[in-house]
């Protein structure tokens, strides 16, 4: 890539919103109706499509998501929820609030994503589910961890806020384990501002996590606006307010049907990179097994002992230059909540720590320009090149 124009600053993950985008909202204000309605029931059938999954719901978060799948399976109190400790918070806190406990299980070193040996060693009479993550847009090993759960009867929720266009060993992701969450934040490879959408095989489980999504309603607005006359709704279970509006869904309609552009962009940005930086003292997560596709959410590196300084330097000599970075992420465990409750502390998953303490991500966007990306490359070589 050839710079252009003098850069001063690259923002770590700018959302890439066009003008079909803008029209599609300026509709939605025109049409009256704003909340859960024709353009939310639109983008999850389209979405359900791009997946390969029977059935999508549309929420208010991947968070949202993920709760909704761990109740629909029934977790509970007294119940053992397996997950990696190398996540965001959502991912942990979800089961707490279905009152299971999270059990952490070490991750991959050459991926980052839940190790099925360690999946496998944290199996008990108890476990109930298991939350693999697809960290950074790197499709998890979910097959494998599938082999090992699967014949106990274990609900596999896939965390695939990174891994929207994600493929697992042949297998689109979205429509492999019994429930997969999707997130639409505002530095997510589809952006509704704030959103997400879980899929699943299982009409009933899709039904329920509609109606649990408002409140438990069984006919929410859109539905009795249809009908044309007052309707009456029952309230079958104390639901939550977990629904995307239609203002979201506009957005989304349009960044989904720009995805494929948007990711062989993220896989531009992503190959200059790895050129650029491959004579480095930098360490580098594996690419994919064949027949699986990296979702490039995120371009991650290791600062390690090879690079001379610790990543904390590094990132504070990238903020310097105009250069934004981020972490992913403090592990889970060692946060103050997982240590108070749950008696963690350090050495408890080794590998997860040893990346969390490396690993600086860079920033990556299809919005960004081959300035910005040139930029990156620039400071990145003379902090790490000499």
């Amino acid at each position: 890539m050839k710079t252009t124009t003098a850069v001063e600053s690259v923002p770590f993950a700018p959302p890439a919103i066009g003008a079909e985008e803008i029209a599609e909202v300026i509709a939605t204000l025109e049409s009256g109706w704003l909340s859960t309605g024709p353009r939310v029931r639109r983008f999850e059938a389209e979405f359900a499509a791009y997946v390969g999954a029977a059935h999508a719901v549309a929420l208010n978060s991947c968070t949202a998501g993920l709760h909704l799948a761990l109740l629909a399976a029934g977790v509970g109190p007294g119940d053992e929820v397996i997950t990696t400790p190398l996540t965001f918070c959502a991912t942990a806190n979800v089961i707490v609030h279905a009152g299971a406990t999270p059990v952490f299980a070490d991750v991959d070193p050459r991926t980052g994503t839940l190790a099925p040996a360690a999946v496998e060693a944290a199996l008990s009479p108890r476990t109930r589910a298991v939350i693999p993550v697809h960290y950074g847009g790197m499709p998890a090993d979910v097959l494998a961890i599938r082999a090992i759960t699967q014949p106990q009867g274990i609900v596999m929720i896939e965390d695939a806020a990174h891994c929207i266009e994600g493929i697992a060993r042949g297998r689109k992701v979205g429509a492999i384990g019994d429930f997969t969450c999707f997130s639409f934040y505002a530095t997510k490879n589809i952006t509704t501002g704030e959103g997400g959408m879980l899929t699943t095989a299982s009409a009933e489980a899709a039904e329920w996590i509609r109606t649990a999504s408002l409140h438990g309603m069984t006919r929410p607005a859109w539905t009795r606006h249809q009908i044309g006359r007052p309707a009456r709704y029952d309230v079958v279970l104390p639901g939550f307010k977990y629904n995307m509006t239609d203002l979201q869904a506009a957005i989304g309609l349009h960044q989904l049907a720009q995805i494929e552009v948007n990711y062989a962009r993220r896989a531009a940005i992503a190959r200059a990179y790895d050129e650029a930086f491959a004579d480095l003292p930098l360490g580098r997560f594996a690419p994919p097994p064949a027949g699986s596709r990296h979702a490039h959410h995120l371009y991650m590196v290791l600062v390690d002992g090879r690079a001379g300084i610790t990543r904390d330097e590094a990132a504070e000599r990238l903020a310097e230059a105009g250069v934004s970075t981020s972490v992913h992420f403090h592990p889970l465990h060692l946060h103050s909540y997982y240590r108070g409750r749950f008696g963690y502390s350090r050495g408890a998953f080794p590998v997860a720590e040893q990346l969390a303490d490396t690993v600086l991500s860079l920033p990556l966007s299809p919005a960004l320009s081959d300035a910005q990306v040139d930029h990156v490359i620039s400071v990145v070589r003379r902090i790490f090149g000499g």
